[in-house]
This record gives C-alpha cells, structure tokens and sequence, in this order.
C-alpha cells in the first residue's frame, strides 16, 4: 500500500507531499517534498496502489452555494428571507461534516467560504478535475481512494499536544520524537529535518498517516441520509482509535487493497 498526503495551498511554494510505503511488517517515509504543483500530485497517484489524503476542504456548503445563486438572482435562497445575522449564517459558514469535526474536537475548522482557505479550496476543485482526467477515483464523500484529511484534528484525536506546532520548530521536533517513541515501525528515512523545519512539509506527512486510517477503514463515514450531502460538500476523514493502530500487518475493517 501507497499512502499520499498532501498539505495543498492556494500555490505551489505552500503545498507539500508525502508518501509513505506500507508492507506487511514496516512502513517508511518515501517521499517528503514542498514546492508541489497539481502534475506532481496526479503523478504521485498514477499507479492503482494509491490512496491519497489532501488537507483542503472538497466542496462547499450546500446552503452558502444556494445562497450565492440566489443573491445573484436577487432571488430568496432556501434559507428564507436574508436575515445577515450570526444563527442565519452559520449553515453558509459550516458543512455537515465541520459539524462532525466540531463535535470530536471541540474546536471549528476553518470555514471553506468565509475564511481565506476558500482560494485554496479552489484550486483543490480544479485538482479534483486533474485527478478525474487522469482516470483516478474522485468522491468527495470518503467512498473510494480519495480522502478529505485535517492533520490538526488527526494529532488531537492520537493525543498529541498540537499548541503551537505550525508555527514552532521546536514544537514539531517534539511531536516527532513523541511519534517515534509510539510509532516505532514507521522509517522517516531522513526526512525528519525537514518536517521540522517546514509546517507544510510536517502537516503532509500528518496527513498520509491519516489517509491509512482511511484506507483502512478506521473512521466514522456519513450516515446513510448525510451521504449525498457529504458528495457534494466532501466528508473529512477523522481516524478512530490510537496512531499504534495504524501499524504494518493491520488489516482494519476493510482489505487495504480494496
């Protein structure tokens, strides 16, 4: 098994991929790189042992999309008449799925259409094309190889400390060595300083260790009447259970080859 995590931003120089190696008794850090345009993450996933984790919201809410077309039309949206105020807004502001995040965090993601992590959504829309073309698996909904991941929300669910950690080095020196100690059989290959050293690069890596739990079916899907909301809005991939359970040989509730 391949898992490919990708830290996307609004451009190339933020963006940052990592590939982690599975097998049945260890897995090692392949690839840890910044500096990643969407040909790299197309290329990255061309071969069908693939999964793959992007830190970007996949769609927007499905009310603020209804909103935004009936503005337009200087139409009323299916909200009702535009109120403007706090309770009004909060459906245009938050998908289902932040409400899931919110509710096993206890914190809000950033909101894909009121908040500047809308420019990178957009280009995450136009790697979702990239990625259709070149004949990979698209579903926003966490049905297939592709996953929407939050590498924050991932280090809080394993226990880890995350204070601070973006923006701190020595933060990120920290969790590594604390990943070390509970991960023993993951090999970072050298690639250590520089997830150090860079956010992105660290938040990349954070996000193929969570494209395992996907894969391996360690998370909690959309339930049966949120699912076609999810399609359109995108589901983020929380894991269930300890980092130890992401180890080499584990099988999880559905084949890693599925």
């Amino acid at each position: 098994m391949r898992t490919v995590g990708v830290d996307l931003a609004a451009g190339t120089p933020g963006t940052a991929l990592a590939e982690i190696l599975w097998t049945g008794s260890a897995a090692r850090l392949a690839r840890l790189e910044i500096g990643i345009q969407d040909a790299d993450i197309v290329a990255s996933v061309s071969a069908g042992d693939a999964w793959l984790g992007i830190d970007c919201p996949l769609g927007w809410p499905d009310a603020f999309v209804d909103f935004v077309g009936a503005h337009h039309a200087d139409t009323t949206p299916s909200l009702g008449p535009v109120d403007g105020g706090p309770d009004w807004r909060r459906p245009l502001v938050y998908r289902r799925t932040d409400h899931v995040v919110f509710e096993r965090i206890g914190r809000w993601p950033l909101s894909v259409s009121t908040d500047r992590l809308g420019v990178t959504a957009l280009r995450g829309a136009g790697l979702l094309r990239r990625l259709a073309e070149a004949g990979f698996p698209v579903d926003r909904a966490a049905e297939g190889r592709l996953f929407e991941v939050y590498p924050g929300g991932s280090l809080r669910l394993w226990g880890f400390e995350t204070k601070g950690y973006r923006v701190d080095a020595g933060r990120r020196r920290t969790l590594l060595d604390v990943l070390a100690a509970r991960a023993p059989w993951l090999d970072l290959g050298g690639f250590a300083p520089l997830a150090i050293a860079k956010a992105d690069a660290f938040d990349a890596l954070v996000a193929a260790l969570s494209t395992r739990a996907g894969a391996l079916g360690m998370f909690a899907r959309p339930a049966s009447g949120a699912l076609d909301v999810a399609r359109r809005e995108g589901w983020v991939v929380l894991p269930d259970g300890a980092v130890e359970d992401l180890a080499p040989g584990v099988v999880g509730r559905v084949s890693p080859n599925s």
